[in-house]
């Protein structure tokens, strides 16, 4: 088991876990940065978590289910509040409900002689939360989630560039559609929107052109982006409104097909800064299920493929230099 020890102490009012793992820091870092890892181990085997939100950054938010046995969901989340790529971050509760958890968490990370270690101590409002999160099996269930990580940490190809575009479904409504991008996040950031830049990559398969793009910069402004087919007649566009904007962490906008009576899709993108370069995320929130499966089965994401290696050819010079 990677846990090397389990202390309390009443008198600070925290829980301190230390674990080690033969990876180097980096890797460990990208394990708690990285959603799609992260909840491969956050919770014990019993109540897995699910990340719908995991900004990285301060200031961001990250927010999760956890299912238990019966398959009840509980919602948390934690607000940032400090990042040290990649040697420590904190986040403090964000739920706002006293004697739920500890109130803020800080995980340190360091190098050790046979490879990484991870401290997370959790600080409790009072020794009254500290002991039912105590009787409340918390000390249990944190060393067998971190029992979890090691297998995480040895699939390497699953969270790599090469794995490609992956999406995963979350819950009945979003789907999380992922890749590392080869380049670094604020250029990547920056080939979102800035139109020259756009027209370049995000194009889905060969043989198309975008001929519109019109770029939201502000939050309550819209976007326009229309593709045409170069050998065709076929066409197709989306509009939307910009509803928040992080630069260059995160961005969230509404999204409608031209021409079509439906309702609005929302796209959460979050990048996040990884080995290899930037990992980019786009949670997608559709009505419900069926229209979900229904964008999924048009071949979404392999048109998204061919627009995120396009971009990477984009990503590799002179473009990004004026």
């Amino acid at each position: 088991m990677p846990v090397t020890s389990v202390s309390k102490d009443p008198e600070t009012l925290t829980m301190t876990v230390v674990a080690d793992f033969e990876v180097p820091v980096r890797r460990l870092w990208d394990a708690y940065l990285d959603p799609r890892q992260l909840e491969r181990f956050w919770g014990p085997p019993d109540h897995p978590a699910v990340f719908t939100r995991h900004d990285g950054y301060p200031g961001g938010r990250s927010e999760y289910t956890m299912a238990g046995p019966d398959g009840t969901p509980t919602d948390f989340a934690w607000e940032w509040v400090a990042v040290d790529e990649p040697s420590g971050f904190e986040v403090r509760d964000g739920d706002g409900i006293p004697g739920t958890g500890p109130a803020r968490m800080v995980f340190a990370f360091e190098a050790t002689a046979t490879g990484s270690r991870v401290t997370g101590t959790s600080y409790f409002d009072s020794v009254d939360d500290l002991q039912q999160m105590v009787d409340l099996g918390m000390e249990q269930g944190m060393t067998e989630a971190m029992g979890q990580i090691d297998t995480v940490l040895a699939d390497l190809a699953s969270f790599a560039a090469e794995a490609g575009t992956n999406p995963q479904l979350l819950d009945d409504r979003r789907v999380r559609v992922s890749r590392v991008i080869r380049g670094d996040m604020d250029a990547v950031w920056r080939a979102h929107h800035e139109p020259a830049l756009l027209q370049r990559w995000m194009l889905g398969p060969d043989g198309w052109t975008m001929p519109v793009c019109e770029v939201a910069t502000e939050v309550g402004q819209t976007y326009r982006y229309e593709w045409q087919e170069i050998d065709g007649d076929r066409h197709f566009g989306f509009t939307g409104t910009l509803l928040e904007s992080a630069p260059p962490h995160r961005s969230v906008t509404t999204e409608s097909m031209i021409g079509v009576d439906a309702p609005a899709a929302t796209n959460e993108l979050t990048l996040t800064p990884v080995e290899g370069g930037t990992l980019l995320a786009v949670v997608m929130t559709f009505t419900d299920s069926t229209v979900r499966d229904a964008v999924l089965a048009t071949g979404m994401t392999d048109g998204m493929e061919a627009s995120y290696a396009r971009l990477e050819s984009v990503l590799d010079g002179s473009v990004l230099t004026g």
